[in-house]
């Protein structure tokens, strides 16, 4: 996994390693559910095993979490000292990802077997080994760079909000009743 691919995972790990606030969209009430990388390929062996199916078969963990759950369990598992910073919610963005894996089971007689918690573990530990020099950094167009551009707006705005403020009061003040 890269640690600059821009997805939720490795973002989270990344920020909470270098003790960055954790970014979520929204309220991070969305759900999404993830698979560690071990039982996708135990799935993808069991499909290449069988002669009975050719597919499409949906693998994937179907239990759910949610994005803010899941930069708390970051937190947790880093020992990190990050925050969690709310963003805008993208308009596009899925309020429920959850892969439906009945033919997997029936006909593969697969499931995932690492949950969240121990892939996670898994996963911090490979980001916590990594020699990052030989990683390009983020080019300007990812989620790092809109995520620290969106911060800085939102500190500008609420700076801006701040500093009108009095002006405000003083302006209810004036007006004659």
């Amino acid at each position: 996994m890269h640690p600059f691919d821009g997805r939720v995972v490795s973002n989270f790990i990344m920020q909470a390693l270098r003790g960055e606030n954790i970014t979520v969209y929204g309220k991070g009430d969305q759900t999404r559910s993830f698979c560690y990388v071990d039982d996708l390929l135990d799935a993808m062996q069991a499909m290449m095993n069988q002669d009975t199916e050719v597919g499409p078969i949906n693998t994937g963990n179907p239990n759910e979490f949610t994005i803010r759950e899941l930069a708390e369990k970051v937190i947790k598992l880093t020992g990190s000292n990050s925050r969690i910073v709310e963003l805008p919610l993208p308009a596009d963005d899925p309020k429920q990802r959850r892969p439906d894996i009945t033919r997997a089971r029936q006909v593969l007689g697969w499931e995932p077997k690492i949950q969240l918690d121990e892939g996670l573990k898994k996963t911090i530990e490979y980001f916590k080994h990594l020699d990052l020099r030989v990683y390009k950094n983020p080019t300007p167009h990812n989620a790092f760079a809109n995520t620290e551009r969106l911060l800085k707006e939102k500190a500008d705005r609420a700076d801006r909000l701040k500093a009108a403020a009095p002006n405000r009061a003083d302006a209810k003040r004036a007006k004659p009743a």
